[in-house]
């Protein structure tokens, strides 16, 4: 990242509430404190954004020289990982097995095929089918702290590792401040807790380029996160594919909802039933039913 978009700066909203800005993960980030004076809330921003870009930093498999990226390129041979690279696994493992594999980390892979950039250009079914044999968990070697992949798979926390950013961030904040506080990166959300006077945030979920009024959910604690096709897609002969994927099968699973935003108890559980709603495509609703989550879906 540039040394530009290491910076934070403080700005009043369009409603008038100060508001800690910065850039991490690709997204533009947010920080809101109930009662924060601008220099409270300036120190704060700080601190939150150091701590997701220090996140950023270990885990995005676009920065050389760090865990993740010693994992990928190690071609086969077993890596030493730290503690709480460790613990992110086993919560991976966890969750590859509550999903009967439909979350996998190691899925990132069928990246080389696919290139979500709202284009017809989807792969062929050779190229999917050639990737298949470098995903899925059940591959893996895993005992702490040792990790061993077959030669030419990877790993990818994408699919949670922000919004641990965002619950880490989130917890930093209340906790330095003892006043409420919501983090935003890119439409992942945490609360440490209602409003000064009670009263929830309220969050209103992005369905730009959809004839829709745009859900608001109210949130007094915990975290909000969304997964959907609104930014990035294919389209091919009147069938929209969403970027998330099967890692099963290896292609995107149509028919589902286009945006699914759900509530929970913490931005990364929240954006795990997210992601798994969109996985179960026309059965999504059924799917969130069976957790009781607190949830929209857009179809």
């Amino acid at each position: 990242m540039s040394s530009q978009s290491r910076s934070v700066r403080v700005e009043a909203t369009a409603s008038g509430v100060l508001a800690g800005h910065f850039e991490a993960m690709a997204s533009p980030c947010e920080v809101l404190v109930d009662g924060a004076d601008a220099s409270m809330l300036r120190g704060l921003t700080e601190q939150v954004a150091e701590e997701v870009w220090r996140i950023e930093r270990h885990w995005s498999r676009y920065l050389p020289g760090n865990v993740v990226d010693c994992i990928n390129r190690a071609d086969g041979q077993p890596v030493e990982v730290d503690e709480e690279t460790g613990r992110f696994l086993d919560y991976a493992a966890r969750l590859w097995d509550i999903s009967d594999g439909l979350f996998d980390i190691t899925s990132g892979v069928l990246r080389r095929a696919f290139h979500f950039d709202g284009s017809d250009r989807l792969p062929s079914a050779e190229a999917v089918k050639a990737l298949l044999p470098l995903v899925g968990w059940d591959k893996v070697q895993w005992q702490s702290p040792m990790l061993q992949l077959l030669p030419g798979m990877q790993i990818d926390f994408g699919g949670i590792g922000k919004e641990y950013a965002v619950d880490r961030a989130c917890a930093i904040a209340a906790s330095a401040s003892g006043l409420p506080v919501l983090v935003n990166c890119g439409g992942d959300l945490a609360s440490s807790a209602s409003r000064t006077d009670g009263k929830p945030w309220m969050v209103g979920i992005d369905v730009q380029g959809m004839d829709v009024d745009a859900p608001v959910i109210a949130l007094h604690r915990g975290g909000i996160a969304s997964s959907g096709d609104v930014h990035r897609y294919l389209m091919k002969d009147g069938v929209r594919y969403p970027h998330v994927l099967d890692p099963r099968t290896g292609w995107p699973v149509t028919g589902g909802p286009r945006v699914v935003t759900v509530a929970a108890g913490s931005c990364t559980e929240a954006g795990v039933l997210s992601t798994l709603a969109l996985l179960h495509g026309a059965k999504a609703a059924q799917f969130l039913n069976e957790f009781a989550a607190e949830a929209k879906v857009i179809w």
